[in-house]
C-alpha cells in the first residue's frame, strides 16, 4: 500500500494581480480629467495685451480676491455675478480677516470704461492696500510678424 503525496505548495501563485489596481486608477484619472476644468472658479475674458507687465502670481492662489469685469458689463466676485455697488461691502468682508489686503482685477479688453472705474471706485473704497490689474502678454509669433 503506497501513500498518495500532494504537493499542494506547487500551485501556489505568487505573482500580484495588477490589472484591478490599473481599472480602478484609469476610472480616477479620467473622473478628475473630466471634474477639473468645471472646478476652476474664473469667469472667462480676452485680458488687455500687455508688453512690460508685472507678473502677479499672488492672483492664482485659492483664496485671492479677483474681480471679472465682461465684456457686456457683468461684475464677478470670484465666481458670483453681483451688482457694481455691492462689491464694497462683500470685498471689505472678504479682506476683514487677512493681513494682505490685494484685490486683483480682471476686466475684458472690449470691456465700458465707465463700468471698469465704477468697479474700481468701489473696490478702493473697501479698503484695499493694494489693487492688481491683470493683463496677459502678446504672442511671440504675433509680436515677431508686426
Amino acid at each position: 500500500m503506497a501513500l498518495a503525496v500532494r504537493n499542494e505548495g506547487a500551485k501556489v501563485n505568487s505573482n500580484i494581480n495588477v490589472t484591478p489596481m490599473v481599472d480602478v486608477m484609469l476610472v480616477l484619472l479620467i473622473i478628475f480629467m473630466v471634474i477639473t476644468p468645471m472646478v476652476q472658479n474664473k469667469v472667462n475674458v480676452d485680458l488687455t495685451k500687455s508688453i512690460d507687465a508685472t507678473p502677479m502670481p499672488d492672483a492664482d492662489h485659492e483664496d485671492s480676491v479677483v474681480v471679472a469685469i465682461t465684456r457686456d458689463g457683468r461684475v464677478f466676485l470670484g465666481a458670483n455675478q453681483m451688482s457694481s455697488a455691492d462689491l464694497g461691502p462683500k470685498i471689505t468682508d472678504m479682506l476683514q480677516n487677512k493681513t494682505n489686503k490685494e484685490v486683483y482685477l480682471r476686466s475684458d479688453a472690449r470691456a465700458n470704461y465707465g463700468v471698469v472705474m465704477e468697479a474700481i471706485d468701489n473696490i478702493r473704497t473697501s479698503g484695499v492696500d493694494t489693487l492688481g490689474v491683470l493683463t496677459e502678454q502678446p504672442n511671440a509669433g504675433a509680436a515677431g510678424s508686426m
